[in-house]
């Protein structure tokens, strides 16, 4: 039986249409995903993210015990600061993408993917060995919300009463809201500028009640966060990062410290860097309006030569767009490749990944 987040009663309430994700039941959309996106664009949107999993790490070797799990570079970091990269196996394939926060000397939030949450907490207690640590579990007591958007730091500072302008992109506070700790930070998964809020369930709850009765932001589904993170090149777990699909393929080497002195899967990604990955996650723009969708293949000569791993017709571009896993070969910018839809050859070319700029104009 599929989860509910403490906001479910809220969604049905407000005619969302609810699908599973994750394990969990979940809105897919309320007014409709074009509405909930343009929303986010141009004003603020709110989404119910209490699906993530939120694992605590404390204990002498728990900065340690990051480093060695983690493919970004803690050490030292100071208490705010949060860092995104990956947990990899040893033939370099991904665990998962995730956040780390610093809490504190040898104190982190881990923010896990949703479908991920039991996979990855076993990986990690068998990844502690003589590690001296302590694991918590908190995904089933915390609660939270992302509100996103260019209004999103006047929504959370005047409707929340959260004090949040002076976070700096990637950095968080602990606070105190309502009687109850509270965290706030400033990342996001849309590109835009936006908030994330962690608390108690019954906190989070009253703070979606606020915010709907605010009528200055939209309550937003996946479908929307879907698209939205798709036209910034932000990928997906079980899309464009996998076992199968390392940071190096993915194009996410930055988030792959090598000068560190080690961590779980180093030397297969300093080997795939050195000498190039096998395959590459590419963008790819199509000619015409036909739209590609996850698993369709990639042809180059008659052959294939890969698969899309996302594809739409961007909202906020209105071009036919996707990301695909293609042979290295094929992964030049410029490179002519067809995308196979319903039978029949689209011509594409490979473009960056982000399809969508700020500055861009339809």
């Amino acid at each position: 039986m599929e989860k509910r987040t403490c906001l479910y009663d809220k969604h049905v309430a407000a005619g969302a249409k609810m699908v599973p994700f994750g394990g969990f039941e979940m809105p897919l959309q309320y007014e409709g995903i074009t509405e909930e996106h343009n929303a986010v664009r141009t004003a603020c949107g709110v989404f119910d993210v209490s699906h993530m999993g939120e694992v605590v790490v404390t204990g002498p070797d728990a900065e340690a015990y990051v480093q060695h799990i983690f493919t970004n570079d803690v050490a030292g970091a100071p208490k705010g600061k949060i860092f995104y990269g990956m947990m990899l196996y040893e033939d370099g394939g991904t665990v998962d993408d995730l956040l780390v926060y610093c809490l504190g000397d040898n104190k982190y939030l881990l923010v896990i993917n949703a479908a991920n949450i039991d996979k990855d907490f076993a990986w990690m207690q068998a990844q502690q060995g003589s590690f001296d640590v302590c694991l918590e579990n908190k995904s089933d007591v915390c609660g939270q919300l992302a509100i996103q958007g260019p209004q999103a730091e006047a929504v959370t500072t005047e409707v929340l009463g959260l004090d949040c302008a002076d976070l700096a992109f990637y950095t968080f506070k602990v606070d105190v809201a309502d009687g109850v700790q509270v965290v706030i930070s400033r990342t996001g998964y849309t590109g835009e500028d936006g908030f994330e809020i962690y608390g108690p369930h019954a906190w989070i709850v009253a703070c979606w009640d606020k915010l709907m009765a605010s009528g200055r932001c939209k309550p937003c589904g996946l479908g929307c966060r879907d698209t939205l993170r798709f036209e910034v090149g932000l990928p997906l777990y079980g899309d464009e990062l996998s076992a199968e699909i390392s940071p190096i393929m993915a194009g996410l080497g930055i988030f792959v410290k090598l000068d560190k002195p080690s961590f779980i899967g180093r030397e297969a990604v300093a080997a795939q860097k050195a000498e190039g990955p096998v395959r590459k996650i590419v963008g790819i723009a199509l000619e015409g309006h036909a739209i590609p969708r996850h698993g369709y293949e990639v042809m180059a000569d008659g052959q294939k030569v890969g698969e899309v791993t996302t594809g739409y017709r961007s909202i906020s571009t209105g071009q036919s767009v996707c990301m695909a896993l293609v042979d290295a070969a094929w992964a030049k910018l410029g490179t002519p490749l067809d995308i196979c839809i319903h039978r029949r050859l689209h011509r594409g070319t490979v473009v960056k990944k982000k399809f969508y700029d700020k500055h861009y104009k339809k």
